[in-house]
């Protein structure tokens, strides 16, 4: 490896104008930007002209590029890319969780045959460095779980619906005006970025290739008046948890709204900031906090990956090569709460253990024990609002008897 490394960048947007200047700024990276591929011919840009390009051939087939950096937001057109540049010949460095997830077991046969890196620390969770420490840190414990908020626009959503009273749209425009939305906010509301991120996590916490297809998620969109007034009556707040499991030899991973008590650590994770929490056999608890989303938090993440190429580093997945051969399963009953409009064809036999409800003011709210299965179901209909309870029993549903008490 060159001791300074050309790079070619792929998009300019929030976060290639935020490496841009991380790395403007910064001395100590051993690296230099020297083309960057656009699609908008027409788009004022804040450097000039003579960095663009509009031909990913430019980039690809350069050979005094050392590394492509991939920062569109195509996950198609991203990996098309990844692909071509490793068998080139080029290091990457990504932060497309939705690329990464759905095509994660190729991406890491492709290093394996063409003898190159491809790194995406600033893929999971923005600036905190997550997955080296999973590959160098945690290297050789047992790891029991990994959980926390890994989406720092719904984060900072709630955290306006709390704490300042905002509706949830004027929440959500706010985070769009700030960058850390996108106009269609789907795949934050809806828990599909956080499930992207679980996916990634779950491949260097548990050496386990899963389809993002396979993890269950529920997003924060159908939380209801209902919701937001139980949590504040009941000394609560509610944040958008994923969260993966080692149960029974199994791995158990979802996406889901949960009620988190005040006293929690997770409750005092604000705005945009994420929390990761590890939980191993040897170092036990730990907790790594910080900002999930914006401009200059990820390009931070990414100049640290171009930094650790100078140094020829590469993720061993030194879990999956421990070869574990965990399943991964959605065989397992959760504690929910439930809120919908009367009339929803939702009644207390869709719970395996019914704990109770009330109803009132048109709407019905229901306690108790379902399903991972039932989550996914009731995640797709409108106004069905669903929130973990402050403490689950995650239950292995083949093994009822095997009860693990997990907070978030």
């Amino acid at each position: 490896m060159k001791k300074k490394l050309k790079l070619g960048l792929f998009g300019f947007g929030c976060v290639g104008q935020g490496l841009y200047h991380v790395l403007t700024e910064t001395h100590g990276v051993k690296a230099e930007i020297k083309k960057i591929c656009v699609k908008n011919k027409n788009k004022a840009r804040v450097i000039e002209a003579s960095y663009f390009t509009y031909e990913a051939a430019d980039i690809l087939n350069d050979p005094e590029i050392d590394v492509v950096v991939e920062l569109i937001d195509d996950a198609e057109a991203a990996f098309t890319i990844v692909k071509k540049a490793i068998e080139n010949g080029k290091h990457v460095v990504t932060a497309n969780k939705k690329m990464l997830a759905e095509n994660l077991q190729e991406i890491y046969q492709l290093q394996q045959t063409y003898n190159r890196s491809i790194l995406y620390e600033g893929a999971v969770c923005g600036s905190i460095p997550i997955l080296r420490n999973l590959e160098e840190y945690y290297d050789n414990d047992l790891i029991t779980s990994i959980e926390g908020i890994f989406n720092g626009s719904t984060n900072y959503i709630l955290t306006k619906v709390f704490e300042e009273k905002k509706s949830y749209l004027e929440a959500l425009k706010a985070a769009q005006d700030l960058g850390f939305a996108e106009s269609d906010p789907s795949l934050d509301v809806k828990g599909f970025d956080p499930k992207f991120k679980l996916t990634i996590a779950i491949a260097h916490t548990f050496g386990v290739f899963i389809r993002p297809e396979n993890i269950i998620h529920v997003g924060i969109q159908n939380i209801s008046a209902v919701d937001l007034k139980y949590a504040r009556e009941n000394n609560l707040t509610i944040k958008l948890v994923a969260r993966a499991y080692k149960i029974n030899g199994s791995i158990v991973g979802f996406v889901a709204p949960q009620y988190i008590p005040s006293d929690h650590i997770l409750a005092a994770v604000r705005n945009e900031y994420n929390a990761v929490l590890v939980e191993g056999a040897f170092a036990e608890k730990q907790v790594f906090i910080g900002k999930g989303a914006g401009s200059y938090p990820t390009g931070s993440a990414v100049l640290s990956d171009i930094s650790a190429l100078t140094f020829d580093y590469r993720y061993e997945y030194k879990k999956f090569t421990q070869d574990d051969g965990l399943p991964f399963c959605n065989e397992a009953t959760v504690d929910v709460l439930i809120s919908f409009p009367e009339g929803t064809l939702i009644s207390h036999r869709d719970f395996e253990t019914f704990k109770g409800g009330y109803q009132g003011k048109g709407y019905q709210y229901l306690q108790g024990s379902v399903q991972l299965q039932k989550l996914k179901e009731w995640a797709e209909w409108d106004e069905v609002s669903v929130i973990l309870a402050p403490q689950i029993n995650l239950t292995p549903a083949s093994q009822p008897a095997a009860v693990e008490r997990l907070s978030a």
